[in-house]
């Protein structure tokens, strides 16, 4: 259970296998069928939760019921609503699984222990943060300043796994497009591609 995380760490910084037991320890596993809430809005995000297997959706809604899809985190893939989690302050997001899902979980007080107690996981961490906001700051420039047609074909490009494997209408939440939006997009393109 803890191989996809060992690996994604060791991806990013050198890690002794003595530091990779001392990660494992701070870690609970916690299993999720389809559609349960790894965490609902207005409750405190008491863990930090990397994918280990399975596909989850982080979203929230807007004061008519829609849902507007924040991310997905596929394995190896971190997830929470940090803000709530750094601040242990009420949650502004939802997290369900999408597809039955393993998660290894790490509470704040286990987090700051790990990062003292292993310095490397400091670096590691820091890592991730400064690829999330690229990520976050490309993410903006998308949705900002491409045509719906873009929008959908720049996410088939560059993350393929998500047009397999998340539904169509989930794929046009996260694109702020319409489902009707992106079926056609898909037909398009697909007849483009025969």
């Amino acid at each position: 259970m803890f191989d996809v995380l060992l690996s994604h760490i060791e991806n990013k910084v050198d890690i002794t296998d003595e530091q990779k037991s001392q990660v494992q320890s701070f870690f609970t596993l916690k299993k999720l069928r389809r559609k349960q809430y790894l965490l609902q809005e207005g409750d405190i995000c008491k863990s930090l939760s990397f994918v280990s297997r399975g596909l989850l959706k982080s979203f929230f809604l807007d004061e008519k019921g829609n849902e507007h899809i924040n991310m997905f985190a596929f394995e190896g893939w971190w997830i929470s609503d940090f803000n709530s989690f750094i601040n242990q302050e009420k949650s502004v997001l939802n997290i369900d699984a999408i597809e039955e899902t393993e998660v290894l979980m790490i509470t704040l007080e286990n987090y700051e222990k790990m990062l003292l107690e292993i310095p490397v996981m400091d670096r590691y961490f820091r890592i991730l943060y400064q690829n999330s906001l690229v990520t976050k700051d490309y993410r903006l420039i998308v949705s900002n300043g491409y045509t719906a047609e873009e929008k959908y074909l720049q996410l088939a490009q560059k993350n393929p796994e998500m047009i397999k494997r998340v539904p169509h209408n989930l794929i046009a939440s996260y694109l702020g497009l319409a489902p009707e939006t992106v079926s056609r997009i898909r037909k398009k393109n697909s007849l483009n591609n025969t």
